[in-house]
């Protein structure tokens, strides 16, 4: 015990910390300079970038995208995900142990083969930049960590409560609306939390599906970075820094993060 909480512990645990946050640091001071390169605000603090996100439209429009985008994937992966691992949990049959691989094939797919993939696929269809193929990579991307998280809550849930809910007249469906999906709720919605963030973060296979008049937010800073190199893309940074912190503490205000991202239930 006194191992784990000597000084050479918390040491370590003290320069952790810091190389994990020194780069938000960074980003977050370089938002702040009145230059117009990237700097560090020692000789001048400003909030000219922050106040020109508001004159940009284009990354307003394309942080409005990312959230519906986020959103719908996220929801339509808890819609696919919940009876697949339901199905694979509960239940014994052929071609199980292939859809379980199935779920977590796009995990050992780098994404540029993947997103090369859904171009080719998408483009023999048309639909290369319609919001459909964005939604349909995106849900290839995010439905094994939905799975997966959804897998777990369901292992660690005793079966004999829900053929007691059975034994006592209900039907699948009420078992499964009043019974099981409450008790599996915690990994129900860290699923969905982990998709969101991967799916609004998701930058290599959107760089191939996006189009020019709907572009996710990643792919909005990547090509901007690539034409200018003024601080503009460090306020958009930081300000999603600010967003994601507070949306966090009020989740951790509800449910432990913790838990949720494990799908532990409350104690």
């Amino acid at each position: 015990m006194q191992g784990r909480n000597g000084p050479g512990a918390i040491a370590f645990h003290l320069i952790f910390v810091t190389f994990i946050l020194a780069p938000l640091a960074v980003v977050i001071l370089v938002s702040f300079t009145d230059k117009g390169y990237l700097a560090m605000p020692f000789d001048g603090a400003s909030l000219r970038w922050w106040l020109a996100i508001a004159d940009n439209p284009r990354f307003l429009h394309s942080f409005g995208f990312s959230l519906k985008l986020a959103f719908v994937a996220a929801t339509l992966a808890a819609l696919i995900a919940v009876p697949a691992a339901m199905a694979i949990v509960r239940f014994r049959f052929p071609g199980r142990e292939g859809m379980m691989a199935l779920l977590a094939s796009p995990l050992m797919i780098p994404h540029v083969v993947l997103g090369v993939a859904l171009l080719r696929f998408f483009s023999g269809l048309g639909m290369v930049g319609s919001f459909a193929a964005l939604v349909a990579a995106h849900l290839v991307v995010v439905v094994p960590y939905m799975a997966r998280l959804v897998t777990a809550a369901l292992t660690g849930l005793d079966p004999r409560i829900e053929r007691a809910a059975e034994s006592l007249g209900a039907g699948r469906f009420t078992v499964f609306r009043r019974v099981t999906l409450p008790l599996i709720l915690p990994g129900v919605a860290g699923g969905w939390t982990l998709a969101f963030i991967t799916s609004f973060d998701e930058l290599t296979v959107s760089l191939f599906l996006a189009s020019p008049t709907d572009t996710p937010l990643p792919v909005r800073l990547f090509t901007y970075i690539d034409q200018m190199t003024d601080p503009l893309v460090a306020s958009v940074s930081a300000a999603l820094i600010a967003v994601t912190a507070i949306v966090l503490v009020v989740l951790d205000r509800f449910y432990p993060i913790d838990r949720l991202l494990t799908g532990e239930r409350r104690a």
